[in-house]
């Protein structure tokens, strides 16, 4: 599974992240998850899932739905859950990084080789 997961070497606290990915879906602007420098007309997007699954004593994925994703979104916000899952930052710092849409400031883009989409619907 090395070549399609990320393996942690740290604890995550998974009921912080799937309390962080309710902030993100009350969310509309993802600004702060956008690759710096792209050249989309708008960044709103409507995320309505965010929340991560167990699968194993050891296993979990994220689930996230929206009706539009901006280039390196869900890498970016992998990456900010997992500062949050760290206690590198609090709840209130996502919220805060949300509002400012501030690339620099959310968490760094997760490597892609875990990302998989699974579905589009129209």
């Amino acid at each position: 599974m090395r070549f399609y997961s990320l393996e942690t070497h740290y604890p995550l606290d998974f009921d912080l992240m799937n309390e962080g990915g309710k902030i993100i879906m009350e969310h509309q602007d993802f600004a702060a998850f956008c690759k710096a420098g792209a050249d989309n007309k708008t960044t709103l997007c409507d995320v309505t899932e965010c929340k991560w699954v167990q699968t194993s004593p050891t296993s979990w994925y994220l689930t996230i739905t929206a009706n539009r994703f901006l280039r390196n979104m869900v890498r970016a916000v992998v990456g900010t859950l997992f500062l949050l899952g760290r206690h590198k930052i609090t709840l209130d710092d996502l919220r805060v990084i949300l509002h400012e849409g501030n690339r620099s400031k959310a968490g760094e883009s997760m490597p892609g080789n875990a990302l998989f989409l699974e579905k589009v619907e129209y």
